[in-house]
């Protein structure tokens, strides 16, 4: 499993990259102000952050409890990111509504859009991190045929 210090660099690094892809993207495709996405993605990071952190600590746990190994396959990686955002969704809905003066439906929609983004993204990050950063046991590591599925 992966250290304190390595679960927090993988947050903070995760969070940054996101930031500027929200902040700046964000404003060219959605038309709000960069103000708004500015707190909307500042405070969002924080609490992903956090999330982040207890999220994976929780899921390589069941991981060992379920297989015996935090090391994820292709679809386990999919899973992985599809319910880390759709947690991060419910918490962070409210608040997004709030902040940009819209119902909770189009905040809902808004907020999926930036889910959708971060699955892609959270998939994408995850794989380089753990390809930049090996955890110990992961080194030389090559799934068998029944750990791919």
């Amino acid at each position: 499993m992966r250290t304190t210090a390595d679960r927090i660099r993988h947050a903070l690094l995760f969070e940054l990259i996101g930031l500027i892809f929200l902040i700046g993207g964000g404003t060219i495709l959605t038309g709000f102000d960069a103000h708004s996405l500015g707190v909307i993605g500042v405070v969002s990071s924080l609490i992903a952050t956090a999330w982040n952190y207890v999220y994976n600590l929780g899921f390589d746990r069941a991981m060992l409890r379920l297989r015996g190994s935090v090391l994820k396959t292709h679809p386990i990686r999919a899973l992985h990111a599809l319910l880390f955002e759709g947690g991060l969704l419910v918490l962070l809905l409210p608040f997004v509504a709030w902040m940009l003066g819209v119902s909770l439906w189009q905040a809902f929609l808004f907020d999926l859009a930036i889910a959708i983004f971060y699955i892609v993204y959270g998939y994408a990050f995850n794989w380089a991190y753990d390809r930049v950063f090996p955890m110990p046991e992961a080194r030389g590591y090559a799934p068998s045929n029944s750990q791919r599925a």
